[in-house]
């Protein structure tokens, strides 16, 4: 049974509650291990994807002896002391030259792991012009049909999600797309590219978008994978009740994802509903003088008596 030590400093109060759980969880950490055997083009990879990252990665200087795919003990560790859940491995041997391995982890237990090889490599110090600027949130572009039909693309996809997409905000200004990232699944490769965003003038309000390649640009083969379970994929995706939208009663929303409403009104009488008053809807003729007729009140009819009796008095 492991012993639980309780801080006994403001510091350590303060690092302790830094971990604890998050209804929005902050951006995650990646972690760069080197082996205890590495080439110089793994080497070069771990510190251009470390660059990529920054400020949310930790770069290993020391060598360390893992193989993750027999003993995931030393990664966990690692994950729970850096308080990290993503990881890049690189090592190098004649069995599996140039060889990557690419995970993250779930409550600092491995929740994926995917072995990757790197068949072509270009640095990004080759490419002789202007870089983004360090922390950019880069756009990710997926293409090739195998990231949506097949379960191993489709884990690698959401991995380089995770691993590439920087901090979640809700709105980008057209100027802040300024890295783009593109991934291309074509013949059982993965083809990596990075891209800066040039905007030109167009003559009009929106700006002519030129892609400049910036590196590095990389060709993966996939080799071994440790896929989680879908009842413990199932659960790492799940989302706090606290965090979940309220269902709003009588409204639906359709295949476009146009809203509909439904209201509820008492019944109307709509002999009592007041129209426009129109000339047009005036009615003439007859009708109107037999109106008219009724409204006035009827005049008295002159007779010669009366006429007489006006002149006597006269």
């Amino acid at each position: 049974m492991q012993r639980v030590v309780k801080p006994k400093t403001q510091r350590g109060k303060r690092a302790l509650a830094q971990r604890e759980p998050k209804l929005v969880e902050e951006v995650k950490t990646a972690m760069f291990i080197r082996g205890g055997n590495t080439s110089e083009m793994i080497t070069r990879i771990l510190k251009e994807f470390n660059m990529l990252r920054k400020p949310h990665a930790v770069m290993f200087q020391k060598k360390n002896m893992l193989r993750p795919f027999e003993d995931q003990t030393q990664l966990e560790f690692f994950s729970n002391k850096n308080d990290a859940s993503l990881f890049l491995f690189g090592s190098h041997s004649k069995k599996r030259p140039h060889n990557l391995v690419m995970g993250r982890l779930f409550n600092h237990l491995i929740l994926d792991m995917i072995e990757l090889g790197v068949d072509n490599f270009k640095s990004m110090y080759e490419f002789q012009n202007k870089k983004c600027t360090m922390g950019t949130k880069p756009c990710l572009i997926f293409t090739g049909e195998m990231f949506d039909t097949e379960l191993e693309y489709k884990r690698l996809k959401s991995l380089f999600i995770d691993f590439f997409r920087g901090p979640v905000v809700k709105n980008v200004r057209l100027a802040g797309l300024e890295h783009i990232l593109s991934f291309s699944a074509v013949n059982g490769q993965i083809h990596i590219r990075s891209y800066r965003g040039l905007l030109k003038k167009s003559g009009t309000k929106i700006p002519r978008v030129e892609l400049e390649e910036i590196g590095p640009s990389l060709d993966l083969t996939m080799r071994r994978t440790h896929l989680a379970s879908q009842d413990l994929f199932k659960r790492a995706l799940k989302i706090p009740k606290a965090l979940k939208p309220k269902k709003k009663k009588n409204i639906s929303h359709d295949v476009f994802g146009t809203q509909h409403g439904r209201v509820h009104m008492e019944s109307q009488d709509l002999g009592q509903l007041q129209t426009r008053k129109m000339k047009a809807l005036k009615r003439k003729g007859k009708q109107e003088n037999e109106e008219k007729e009724k409204e006035e009140s009827p005049k008295k009819a002159r007779t010669d008596d009366d006429d007489a009796s006006n002149e006597d008095s006269s």
